[in-house]
């Protein structure tokens, strides 16, 4: 395909959100991990043909590894390719040795208890080549290279390959059903478009990314907190064509609110209280969510219920709204999830699970 094909197939940025892929874990094979192309519009997103991906799940047999003091690399084979796997090693593992040890007899020692499950633990973050590893995580390009930066990796046993077979399986259907599908954007929000911008969709839908592109850019770029609409409407006035001298207010703000809420759908801002007073949030500069986030994962982990795989989303998303902001939504909160995950600051266990690290 070619590289004009592939930019007029790229959707405005601001309707990734609509696609169930941007925001799952992609079970592409590796050979596709390898050639996807890089977004135009936003650095870190990727693209398996019409659907824009940023995080992977991958599982294959290790060929090599290379071993550092906080890290390990693996390289996994699926068969259809190698990649680069970067495994980040749990502070809690190293110099483990004898740190926690049992008092012995005949009765039920807690301590030895939990000495035998963080052994377990530890043995399935150890790998060897031949081993097969199941990882999580988001796609890189360094130096070059593709890979794959682990926000959660273990591994399987399979000694007769029942795992490898069943996923064997199963990937073709995923490829026919979801991956090979072009994106399309959903018919209640073609009727939207369609209905606010006379030129139709295409041209209502280019207008809206651009207008997303150059909000997103300013908010990033100024690390701004917190705005106004009228903070930020000048932005959009170069958008719109001026048949006088400018263009009309209801333009400008018709555009503007149409931008805001799709930043909202994607959880990138949100509105902390709702009030006349009309304020955005944005959502991964607010040090306050970030931390009330953290003082959740932090605290709620240690209770038992949570010891195994760590807090759900929603009871995340429940504590926060408590502590924080009612008016948070889920969106917002993955963002913000994602974030902290992508520093390094938690894990996610599973697909709604997280912890601290």
């Amino acid at each position: 395909m070619s590289d004009k094909g592939d930019a007029e197939e790229e959707p405005p940025h601001l309707l990734w959100g609509l696609d169930p892929v941007f925001k799952a874990f992609a079970r592409l094979y590796v050979k596709d991990i390898l050639q996807m192309r890089q977004s135009r519009q936003v650095p870190g997103i990727y693209f398996y043909k019409t659907h824009p991906v940023f995080q992977v799940d991958v599982l294959g047999t290790v060929v090599y590894r290379r071993e550092r003091e906080d890290f390990c690399c693996y390289g996994v084979d699926d068969s259809t390719g190698v990649i680069n796997c970067l495994c980040w090693k749990d502070e809690k593992w190293r110099d483990f040795g004898d740190s926690v040890k049992g008092r012995g007899g005949g009765v039920f020692d807690a301590e030895e208890q939990l000495r035998k499950l963080r052994e377990a633990q530890r043995s399935r973050m150890e790998l060897d080549i031949g081993d097969v590893l199941r990882v999580r995580g988001t796609v890189k390009t360094s130096r070059q290279q593709r890979e794959i930066m682990a926000s959660c990796f273990y591994k399987v046993s399979d000694p007769v390959m029942a795992v490898q077979i069943s996923r064997m399986l199963e990937m073709p259907s995923l490829y026919r059903d979801c991956y090979d599908r072009p994106f399309s954007v959903p018919p209640h929000q073609a009727g939207t478009a369609a209905a606010a911008e006379p030129g139709g969709l295409s041209d209502f839908q280019l207008l809206l990314g651009r207008a997303g592109r150059i909000l997103k850019e300013f908010l990033r770029e100024k690390e701004v907190a917190r705005f106004r609409p009228y903070d930020v409407e000048y932005l959009l006035h170069p958008l719109l064509p001026r048949p006088a001298a400018t263009p009309s207010v209801g333009q400008v703000w018709n555009l503007l609110k149409d931008s805001l809420k799709i930043l909202q759908d994607e959880g990138e801002i949100f509105r902390k209280v709702l009030s006349p007073d009309e304020v955005y949030n944005v959502t991964e500069q607010d040090k306050d969510l970030l931390a009330a986030i953290m003082d959740v994962l932090r605290e709620d982990s240690k209770r038992e219920k949570y010891t195994e795989k760590g807090c759900h989303v929603l009871h995340v998303l429940s504590s926060v709204r408590q502590r924080y902001s009612r008016n948070l939504s889920r969106e917002a909160l993955q963002v913000a999830l994602r974030l902290l995950e992508c520093n390094s600051d938690i894990i996610s266990t599973t697909d709604s699970h997280y912890t601290v690290l």
